[in-house]
């Protein structure tokens, strides 16, 4: 099979963000008196949006009330450091490069609320590099519901099943599932590689460049 085009996630495959993460929203809950948490434990809370991650962090008896408050009050404090030690992986921009250079189209689609996510793929990325940036938005539904990836294909004008869809966690291997793309799963990410293949994960990659040694692409 020959694909034509790539959908990535962006939070564990195209950059590391946990630090950011993690220490927004640490802040946020040190501002509330509440425990705060270790790094790595962010690694299973966030994926599913803010509002999750603010459910996962925050104490188990939090009203909804609180939790609204949380949201706002971390989302404020993760637009003012997002990109102190946000990077992308080491490998990500060589592979981009090769992709655009068979003008294969890109694009993202991510769970992150919309605004952080196009000003960190803005600063991080060169200019043109995706096609297509869908994050969080209102009255559209989170991944692992393929509406969005979807959108993006049909603006693509190219079958969901000659698209790759790459990510690090079981709601990404669930995302290409519902939307019948070619999910693979990345090791340097948050989650494992028992979750990914657990959830359907095709094809695994260590590296980025091994994208191109295991999936073919149609090179235009």
């Amino acid at each position: 099979m020959q694909y034509k085009a790539v959908i990535f996630d962006l939070d564990g495959t195209l950059i590391d963000s946990l630090a950011d993460l993690a220490d927004s929203a640490n802040i946020m809950l040190t501002e509330y008196g509440y425990p705060t948490h270790e790094v790595k434990d962010y690694r299973l809370m966030v994926g599913n949006g803010s509002r999750m991650l603010m459910k996962r962090c925050l104490p188990k008896e939090t009203s909804e009330k609180i939790i609204d408050e949380a949201l706002a009050k971390y989302k404020k404090i993760y637009e003012s450091r997002f990109l102190e030690k946000t990077r992308s992986y080491d490998g990500i921009l060589e592979l981009l490069k090769e992709l655009k250079a068979d003008a294969i189209p890109l694009a993202i689609c991510t769970n992150k609320h919309n605004k952080a996510a196009h000003t960190i793929v803005e600063v991080l990325f060169e200019k043109q590099t995706f096609d297509y940036l869908i994050g969080e938005r209102e009255g559209i539904p989170r991944k692992p519901d393929p509406t969005a990836v979807l959108e993006i294909a049909q603006d693509m004008k190219i079958r969901p099943e000659e698209i790759v869809y790459i990510g690090d966690s079981m709601i990404d291997m669930k995302t290409a599932l519902n939307a019948n793309m070619l999910p693979v799963g990345v090791l340097w990410g948050f989650r494992d590689q028992k979750e990914l293949e657990e959830n359907g994960a095709k094809v695994l990659l260590e590296h980025p460049a091994e994208l191109l040694e295991k999936v073919e692409f149609v090179k235009n």
